[in-house]
């Protein structure tokens, strides 16, 4: 038993920034996604026993992640707020790093105001996937797959624009 839990423990501490970015991408606010992360921790070891090794860890992981996700929402009947974006620090030159930081965070609100399949299509293209994968993973053909990605890539960039994020 104590093996076991080890072995899990070791997976969710390699992949843990995975599960972050699920996290931030569902919710709104540090401590949701910090609930949310632990739902997704408590939801993997709940369903670890059912884990067959006949995918990676990983992608195992995500679908896990992202339904839980899903459920989350529903559970919790929680709808995202919209943003406000202020302008920061007028006058002040922000270093690349702090430039990079605000754009990715602008891009994540971008994110959290597409609908949850969208959100999750883009995770998976965020991750690397291969449309055959996203197509897998979702339960969907490979072709539409690619049509949905596309879909929620225009709806994010119309979103971008709409809110005036300036990525």
């Amino acid at each position: 038993m104590e093996s076991k839990e080890k072995k899990f423990l070791t997976r969710i501490e390699t992949h843990k920034g995975i599960l972050y970015k699920v996290s931030k991408m569902y919710m709104d606010n540090p401590d949701d996604q910090q609930d949310l992360f632990q739902e997704i921790v408590c939801q993997l070891w709940k369903a670890y026993e059912t884990f067959k090794g006949e995918s990676q860890f990983s992608t195992w992981m995500y679908r896990v992640a992202i339904n839980t996700s899903i459920v989350f929402l529903k559970k919790e009947k929680r709808k995202v707020d919209k943003y406000e974006i202020a302008s920061e620090n007028i006058g002040e030159e922000e270093s690349d790093a702090d430039v990079k930081e605000n754009q990715l965070e602008h891009f994540y609100r971008a994110v959290q105001q597409l609908d949850k399949i969208d959100k999750a299509i883009i995770f998976y293209q965020l991750e690397g996937f291969s449309h055959k994968e996203i197509g897998r993973n979702m339960g969907i053909s490979e072709g539409n797959a690619r049509v949905k990605l596309n879909r929620a890539k225009e709806k994010l960039k119309e979103i971008i624009k709409n809110q005036g994020y300036g990525l």
